[in-house]
């Protein structure tokens, strides 16, 4: 099985995308290879800082690899949290989740979406993927599965946020699994 190299720490989106990419890629996550620290995420859009995570990785190892960078966008807060998703509050995702609903209150406009943009470098040459997931932020956290803002985030067309849906239910829709299906449809053509 062909081995892949995800640019990343989080043991959530490394579960996410194995599940996606499971039969087909063996992927590998950053602590696996031994590669412990942070990496810098200072770029000014999802693409750049996907980019800035797998250049980073691939001059290190010199391995195919991919890396992401996702974020709710709220219409209402300007697109915030943005780039800013994982680290909004400074606290974790409780605090994040808590500090989006605290500045929406008393605001009826809740149309939100989590975007996701891929960098895949293969032989030194880089391809973006992007996947969107439109919805809204609902008044109260509801559910206990998924990670980050899931609880708060109910996609157009269901009655229920992702963290009250299964992971298959979750990868079957969200914004990391429509663009992890580019990132398969290009390497497996």
């Amino acid at each position: 099985m062909k081995q892949l190299v995800f640019a990343t720490h989080n043991k959530n989106k490394l579960a996410e995308v194995q599940a996606i990419l499971a039969g087909k890629y063996q992927v590998s996550g950053l602590t696996e290879l031994g590669i412990t620290e942070e990496i810098p995420e200072n770029g000014n859009s999802f693409a750049e800082n996907a980019s800035l995570k797998t250049h980073y990785v691939y001059e290190r190892l010199q391995l195919d690899c991919f890396g992401d960078d996702s974020g709710l966008e709220v219409e209402a807060l300007n697109q915030e949290p943005g780039i800013y998703s994982a680290r909004y509050s400074g606290q974790g995702d409780a605090a994040n989740t808590q500090l989006v609903l605290q500045k929406l209150q008393g605001e009826s406009n809740r149309k939100a979406r989590f975007k996701t943009v891929i960098s895949l470098l293969v032989d030194g040459q880089e391809y973006f993927f992007e996947g969107q997931l439109n919805g809204t932020i609902t008044h109260v956290p509801r559910g206990t599965g998924g990670f980050g803002y899931d609880p708060i985030f109910q996609p157009e067309g269901y009655e229920i946020t992702l963290a009250e849906m299964s992971m298959a239910e979750k990868n079957a829709i969200s914004h990391r699994a429509l663009a992890m299906k580019q990132l398969l449809d290009w390497l497996l053509r």
